[in-house]
């Protein structure tokens, strides 16, 4: 099958929704399909051979976060090139409804298209107001999906109709058999906790961490706590550095660095405060054999079974959170049956399971035949595009 998929997010900055293209893109080619990825990302800048860059991006704050974005003319007419020289048998959008390559995208195609929806989030007065100018665009879709019981609450709320739920995917045997460094494996008397996460958003929780931590070392005093991720530490060393080594910050991590993280550590925390719609490090962390405490958040208690594969504390609360990393920590035995299930359970997100998901969908979509094409009606909606882009109208075009 010859799959185009479409990136709204850049390939430039790392996040889920990349990773999560990536992942798919590889395990399809793997499989023997014929992939393409159309993704935002500057000339030069080192891509897989399967992704096609689609120019600089624009930074747009959205849902808590930061998200860098490639829309306008330019980006129209490279996503139509790319269009028509790929020809293929099924479109894969993903975030569809933001300004974006995607968006662009569905403006531009017909035929058999599918798109995903990452984003979970509660009542979006943006969203609500744009949806009646998105509906006739998301009506070409012809398969949805939500990657989450959040994301398609999202999907049901604000945009109207339905999507499967076909969740993130992991590589699971590669967090499971990965290399357990010396450095990050705990020990009786100095067990370990790992925080991943962008340090500059507070809705990843740093914060109530930071806080929670010299509770915790009330109780383990040689506990010890490596924070890996992107942003600016400074804040916190400052807040923390009374704490000696008992806070390590790591920095970003590659992708190897974060499976034998994730498979040294004792515990995985995520105090995240919400904006999340699934929780991929959660299950990420259960792969590579850590305890997961996690806050509450509706995706995180999903993912967690309600505490069947984890233990969850209330969202915020800095002093719960203690007792939960505590408590973990004092008798980490006590812990092994959870983390069993939890190592079992994590093969439902397997990436072998889940690209046999994601196929159905496209074998069901292209069940009447014919390839994706451009829409007749794209041009004029296009043309319209580039007028509102630049000030004028039509008229005066």
């Amino acid at each position: 099958m010859r799959i185009g998929i479409v990136c709204g997010y850049s390939f430039d900055v790392p996040g889920g929704v990349q990773f999560h293209v990536r992942d798919l893109a590889e395990h399809l080619i793997a499989t023997g399909h014929e992939v393409s990825v159309l993704a935002p990302a500057e000339e030069g800048t080192p891509v897989p051979d399967y992704v096609v860059p689609a120019g600089r991006t624009v930074a747009v704050p959205y849902n808590g976060s930061v998200a860098r974005l490639n829309f306008g003319p330019v980006a129209a007419s490279r996503a139509r090139r790319w269009l028509e020289e790929g020809d293929f048998d099924v479109l894969h959008l993903h975030e569809p409804i933001q300004p974006s390559l995607s968006m662009l995208a569905l403006w531009i195609a017909d035929g058999p298209i599918v798109a995903t929806f990452h984003t979970a989030m509660n009542r979006s007065r943006a969203l609500q107001v744009a949806s009646p100018l998105v509906r006739p665009l998301l009506e070409k879709i012809t398969g949805r999906i939500a990657v989450s019981e959040e994301a398609r609450r999202t999907v049901v709320e604000h945009l109207g109709g339905d999507a499967v739920v076909v969740p993130n995917g992991v590589f699971v045997d590669r967090f499971a058999q990965a290399h357990r460094a010396e450095a990050w494996c705990g020990t009786d008397e100095r067990p370990t906790v790992a925080f991943l996460g962008r340090l500059d958003e507070p809705r990843k929780g740093l914060p109530v961490l930071a806080a929670a931590i010299p509770q915790v070392l009330e109780q383990v005093p040689g506990a010890r706590f490596l924070i890996a991720g992107r942003g600016e530490a400074a804040d916190y060393r400052q807040s923390l550095g009374h704490l000696g080594d008992a806070v390590t910050f790591l920095g970003p991590v590659s992708d190897l660095e974060k499976e034998s993280l994730l498979a040294s550590v004792d515990v995985y925390v995520a105090p995240h405060t919400g904006g999340e719609s699934f929780g991929i490090v959660l299950v990420e962390a259960m792969s590579g054999g850590a305890h997961v405490v996690a806050s509450d958040i509706p995706a995180f208690r999903a993912v967690l079974d309600g505490g069947r594969y984890g233990s969850l504390f209330p969202n915020g609360d800095a002093r719960a959170l203690a007792a939960a990393l505590s408590a973990s920590l004092v008798d980490r035995e006590a812990t092994r049956p959870v983390r069993d299930a939890a190592a079992a359970a994590v093969r439902r997100y397997d990436w072998s399971v889940v690209t046999g998901e994601v196929l159905a969908v496209y074998e069901t979509v292209t069940a009447s035949g014919g390839h994706v094409h451009e829409d007749a009606r794209s041009r004029t909606v296009v043309g319209r595009l580039r007028a509102a882009l630049d000030g004028r109208t039509e008229a005066e075009r």
